[in-house]
């Protein structure tokens, strides 16, 4: 039940990021990026899933015993955080460039972007 829960909720992130990737004000089309790059942080750690640990895995869970609690894959959660935070990065530099254009060509319309002569 899980999974399936898992694979609609990144299903719909991806369908969502691609709809607003596909309009024509280019604020919808930063965002729309920044949805489709947070959907694929949630597949990766969704296809992460828990595992059964040991000691000789996970050092820290030496002193519980025989009973190891299930756990994530560490490797995954530590490039799913650094693509967070390079992402929301991109976004505020995207949002600040879709500022700039704004100033400069007083609109936001990607399809009046690209119709302008020099």
């Amino acid at each position: 039940m899980t999974a399936v829960i898992l694979a609609a909720v990144v299903g719909a992130l991806f369908a969502l990021g691609t709809f607003l990737l596909l309009r024509r004000d280019l604020i919808r089309v930063v965002w729309g990026l920044a949805i489709i790059s947070q959907a694929a942080n949630v597949y990766l750690l969704a296809m992460g899933g828990l595992a059964d640990a040991s000691a000789d895995s996970v050092p820290i869970l030496a002193g519980h015993g025989e009973h190891v609690p299930q756990t994530a894959d560490p490797l995954v959660q530590a490039l799913v955080l650094t693509a967070i935070v390079i992402g929301f990065g991109m976004t505020a530099f995207a949002l600040v460039l879709s500022y700039r254009v704004y100033e400069e060509h007083d609109t936001l319309d990607v399809s009046e972007l690209g119709d302008r002569d020099r």
